[in-house]
C-alpha cells in the first residue's frame, strides 16, 4: 500500500497529469451543460435575458472569439513558464528544474486555458441554427464567459507568481519549509525513551543463529528511490528470515550489484527473493520522499553556485547556511531511527543503513565550506551557525559532529583569512565550540 502512495505522490508531481485531469473535466462539463441546455428551458425575462444569445452567429462568434483567445494565452504561460525554467536552472542549478516545473499554480493555470479552449470547441459543435432547427446552448456559453473571466484573473496571479518565483530569496525559503516538512515527516521529535540502544544489539550473534548467507543483489540499475518498509518487514517475518541492507534511498544502484544479504536456516526460494525486490522502487532519477540529503544537496547547490567565482554572492549562500541551520538545530534534538529493526515478536529482521545527524550535517556543510575559502564573511556565518545548533544538542555524539566541523571550519579560516580582524572574529566564535585550549 505504501508503495502505492509512493508512485501517487511521484503522478501528483507530474507536469502533466493535473493539466489532463482538468481537460478531462472540462470534456464532463461541457457535455453536461450542453444537456442542461437541451432539457431545461431558459426565462428569457427579468434581467437574465441580457445574457442570453438567441443568434446562433453570435454564439458561434463569442466561443470562437473565447477559444481562440485560450490556445493564444496557453502557448504564452507554456513560453513564461520556459523562460522561468532558463532563469532558474542557470542562476540556481538544474535539478531545481523539477521544482518549478511542479508548481500547483503553473499546472493549474496551464491546465485551465487548454481546457477552456476545448470547452468552446466542445459547445461550438453543438450549436444549430438553420430554418428547420435551431438550438443555442445559453447556460453552456455563460459557463464559457465565466471561465474566460477565471483565467483572465488566473493570468494576472501566474506573472505575479512567476515574478517572484525566481528570486534567490524565495527560492531559498521555499525548499527550506520544505526540507523542514521533510525533516519532521522522517524524523518525529523524542517521544519517550528507546527501550534498547543499538549498542545492546549484538548483530554478530543474531546472524549466527541463521545456517546460510545469500547474497542480495540489485534486480535493476538505477538511483533507490523508495523502500516499503512496512511490507519488507512483512515478508521476511513471514519467512522467519533476517536481512541486512547494505544502502538507502539516495543510494546509485548498478544492476547486479551486491547491495545486502539475506540469512536464513534453509535455501532460498527465488519467490521470497523477487518478493523482497518487490518492495524495492529503482528509478533514474532520486526523489525526495524518503531521501533527506537529496533535498538539502538541493539547498547546498544554490550556495555553492552563489559561492563561485562567476557569481560572487555571498548573501545568498548565507541566507542558504542560515536555513539550513534551522533544520539541523531540529534534527539535532530529533529521534533518527535505529539501524536495528524488530518484528512484532520482537525478533530482529532487518538491519537497515540509516541516515544520522553526522551525515545530515556533513552533507549541509561539507561542500559550502569546500566553496566558502574566498569569503570570510560566509565562513564567520557557518561557525555562527554551529554555534546556534550546539544549544539544541544533547548526546555527546551529535556534540563530537558539531566539533569535529567547526576544527574543519577554524582550519579553513586560518588558511584563507588575511585580514586579522576577521580572523580574531573567527576566533572568538570558534571559543564557544572549541575551547581557547583547542585553538592554541
Amino acid at each position: 500500500m505504501k508503495k502505492l502512495l509512493f508512485f501517487w505522490k511521484e503522478l501528483l508531481a507530474t507536469f502533466w497529469f493535473l493539466p489532463v485531469s482538468i481537460l478531462v473535466a472540462s470534456v464532463a462539463l461541457a457535455m453536461g451543460t450542453v444537456y442542461i441546455d437541451n432539457t431545461m428551458s431558459i426565462s428569457q425575462e427579468g434581467w437574465f435575458r441580457f445574457f442570453i444569445v438567441n443568434s446562433a452567429d453570435s454564439a458561434r462568434t463569442i466561443l470562437s472569439t473565447i477559444s481562440g483567445a485560450m490556445i493564444g494565452v496557453a502557448g504564452t504561460v507554456f513560453s513564461v513558464t520556459l523562460v522561468a525554467l532558463t532563469l532558474a536552472s542557470s542562476q540556481f542549478g538544474p535539478r531545481l528544474i523539477k521544482k518549478f516545473m511542479y508548481v500547483r499554480l503553473n499546472q493549474i493555470v496551464l491546465g485551465s486555458y487548454i481546457s477552456t479552449y476545448l470547452y468552446c470547441l466542445i459547445v461550438l459543435i453543438a450549436i444549430k441554427g438553420s430554418e428547420d432547427y435551431t438550438f443555442i446552448p445559453s447556460v453552456s456559453i455563460l459557463v464559457a464567459i465565466f471561465a474566460a473571466i477565471v483565467n483572465i484573473i488566473l493570468l494576472i496571479v501566474f506573472i505575479h507568481q512567476i515574478a517572484i518565483s525566481i528570486q534567490a530569496d524565495k527560492v531559498v525559503a521555499d525548499i527550506s519549509n520544505f526540507i523542514s516538512n521533510q525533516a519532521e515527516n522522517l524524523f518525529p521529535e523524542r517521544i519517550g525513551e528507546e527501550k534498547e540502544s543499538e549498542g545492546e544489539v549484538d548483530f554478530t550473534s543474531e546472524a549466527s543463529q541463521y545456517t546460510k548467507r545469500t547474497s542480495f543483489r540489485s534486480p535493476k540499475g538505477g538511483y533507490l528511490q523508495y523502500i516499503d518498509g512496512a511490507s519488507l518487514m512483512h515478508v521476511v517475518a513471514e519467512a522467519k528470515v533476517l536481512f541486512d541492507l547494505q544502502f538507502r534511498p539516495g543510494a546509485f544502484l548498478v544492476k547486479g550489484m551486491e547491495i545486502g544479504w539475506i540469512y536464513s536456516n534453509q535455501e532460498l526460494e527465488d519467490e521470497l527473493v523477487e518478493k523482497i525486490a518487490d518492495q524495492f522502487v529503482i528509478g533514474e532519477i532520486k526523489t525526495s520522499q524518503q531521501d533527506l540529503e537529496f533535498s538539502i544537496h538541493q539547498m547546498v547547490e544554490i550556495a555553492a553556485r552563489a559561492l563561485s567565482p562567476g557569481v560572487n554572492d555571498p548573501f545568498t549562500a548565507i541566507a542558504c547556511i542560515d536555513n539550513l541551520s534551522a533544520t539541523l538545530s531540529y534534527l539535532v534534538k530529533s529521534k533518527f531511527p535505529s539501524k536495528f529493526r524488530h518484528d512484532a515478536e520482537g525478533n530482529l529482521r532487518i538491519v537497515a543503513d540509516t541516515l544520522d545527524f553526522k551525515g545530515v550535517l556533513d552533507a549541509a556543510f561539507n561542500q559550502i565550506r569546500q566553496f566558502a575559502g574566498a569569503s570570510p564573511s560566509v565562513i564567520i556565518r557557518l561557525m555562527e551557525a554551529l554555534i546556534t545548533i550546539r544549544t539544541f544538542a544533547k548526546e555527546q555524539n551529535h556534540h563530537d559532529a558539531l566539533v569535529r566541523h567547526a576544527e574543519m571550519i577554524f582550519r579553513l579560516g586560518k588558511e584563507t583569512i588575511t585580514e586579522k580582524n576577521d580572523l580574531e572574529d573567527l576566533r572568538k566564535r570558534a571559543e564557544k565550540i572549541l575551547g581557547t585550549d583547542q585553538l592554541g
